[in-house]
C-alpha cells in the first residue's frame, strides 16, 4: 500500500476552497465554518492560522485554527478551536481515515506554537483516538448529539421521552416563544446569560464577582453581537416569555448540521413552566424542517443533570478526546493552578 503524503499546505486556507469543503462535508458543523473563525478573530486577540491540505491520495482537508495575534509563533497559543469557541478539527468531502489523521497530525506537531489544542467533531472521535501517539496529551470529553434522520415526527415520537413531550405540551399553554435571526433578541439573550453567571456561582460555591468576571471575559456581549452579524440566518436566538418577561433563551447555529451554542434561564421566574423544554423542542423542529442531519448539544462532561436533560431529547453520548500539542507543560500547570483555586474556595463542578 502506497503511503499517504502531503503534497501541498496553504495557510491561511483559501476561503473559496474552505467554503466548498465545508458545504460538502456531511459532518461539518457551524463551528468549523470560515464565518465562525472570523467571529473569533474579531472579538478576541486572535488571527486566522487555518491550514489547507492536499494529499497524495487526492483527498483535501481544511483545519480551522486561530492563533494569538501579534505574538511570535514560538510564543503563540493556538486552537482548533480555543476555549469558548466550540469544536474544530478536520473538514473534508469524506471522513478522515486513521492514516490521514496520523499524517496531518505529524504536520501539526511540527508547528512552532507554544500550545495547540484540537477539539475534533465528537462523532469523528474514534478516527482521532486511534491515530494519536501516546506522547500527545489527551483529555477525555463527552458530548451529546441528536440524529435527526427521519424528520421531526420520528424524533418527537421515537426519540423524545414521554416526560419531555408532556413538559412541552405544558409549556405551550404557559409561555410564548419566538425565534429571531436579525440580532434583535441578542440583548435579551445576553441579559439572561448574565443572570446565569450569578446562578452558576451559587451552584458552584464560587464568589459572584469571580463568576461574573469569568463569564464576561469568556462571553462578552460584543461576541454575540458579532456572531449574529456575521453568521446571519445561521444564527438563531430563541426566547421564551412568561407574562412579558424572558425566562429562557438559547443561541443556536444552524446550517446542514446544528450547534446548540449557549442557553440560559432565569431560575427565579421560570418556575415549573418547562420553558427550556419548549425552546429546545422548537429549535430541534426548526432544524428538522430545514433538512439538518445532526443536532450537536455540546459538551456534557460528567454532569448528571446535563446528561439527563439532553438524553430526554433523544441525544446520544459521544465520548471523544481533546488533544494538546505543547512545547511546555502549559495545560498541566494551568490545571494544577485551577485545582488549587477551586480547592481554596470550595468550588463544586
Amino acid at each position: 500500500m502506497t503511503p499517504i503524503t502531503i503534497l501541498h499546505v496553504t495557510s491561511p486556507a483559501p476561503r473559496p476552497i474552505w467554503e466548498e469543503l465545508y458545504k460538502a462535508d456531511p459532518e461539518a458543523v457551524p463551528y468549523q465554518s470560515p464565518a465562525w473563525l472570523d467571529c473569533a478573530c474579531l472579538t478576541s486577540n486572535l488571527e486566522d492560522a487555518s491550514r489547507y491540505y492536499e494529499l497524495s491520495n487526492g483527498h483535501r482537508f481544511v483545519m480551522p485554527i486561530v492563533r494569538s495575534r501579534k505574538l511570535p509563533p514560538a510564543l503563540a497559543l493556538a486552537g482548533s478551536m480555543p476555549h469558548g469557541w466550540g469544536m474544530g478539527g478536520l473538514i473534508s468531502e469524506t471522513p478522515p481515515s486513521r492514516e490521514e489523521v496520523r499524517v496531518l497530525l505529524a504536520d501539526l506537531s511540527r508547528l512552532p506554537y507554544l500550545h495547540l489544542n484540537i477539539r475534533p467533531n465528537p462523532r469523528l472521535g474514534p478516527a482521532w483516538q486511534d491515530a494519536i501517539p501516546p506522547r500527545i496529551q489527551r483529555v477525555p470529553r463527552q458530548a451529546h448529539v441528536i440524529d435527526l434522520e427521519g424528520g421531526f415526527d420520528k424524533v418527537w415520537t421515537e426519540r423524545f421521552s414521554k416526560k419531555t413531550r408532556k413538559n412541552v405540551r405544558k409549556a405551550e399553554r404557559l409561555v410564548q416563544a419566538e425565534c429571531d435571526t436579525t440580532g434583535r433578541l441578542v440583548p435579551v439573550f445576553y441579559d439572561l446569560l448574565s443572570r446565569s453567571f450569578d446562578q452558576w456561582a451559587e451552584q458552584q460555591n464560587e464568589p459572584k464577582m469571580l463568576a461574573r468576571w469569568r463569564g464576561q471575559r469568556r462571553d462578552p456581549l460584543e461576541k454575540f453581537e458579532t456572531i449574529a452579524r456575521l453568521m446571519k440566518d445561521s444564527c438563531r436566538v430563541w426566547v421564551a416569555w412568561l407574562d412579558g418577561q424572558p425566562v429562557a433563551a438559547s443561541m443556536v447555529l444552524q446550517d446542514h448540521n446544528v450547534n446548540d451554542s449557549r442557553g440560559a434561564i432565569d431560575r427565579a421566574l421560570i418556575g415549573g413552566t418547562n420553558a427550556n423544554d419548549l425552546i429546545q423542542m422548537l429549535s430541534i423542529q426548526d432544524a428538522c424542517n430545514a433538512g439538518c442531519r445532526y443536532y450537536h448539544l455540546g459538551e456534557s462532561g460528567n454532569a448528571a443533570g446535563l446528561h439527563h436533560f439532553k438524553g430526554r431529547f433523544g441525544a446520544e453520548v459521544y465520548p471523544y478526546d481533546e488533544y494538546y500539542l505543547e512545547k511546555l507543560p502549559i495545560t498541566r500547570v494551568d490545571r494544577l493552578a485551577r485545582t488549587a483555586v477551586k480547592k481554596a474556595i470550595g468550588f463544586k463542578d
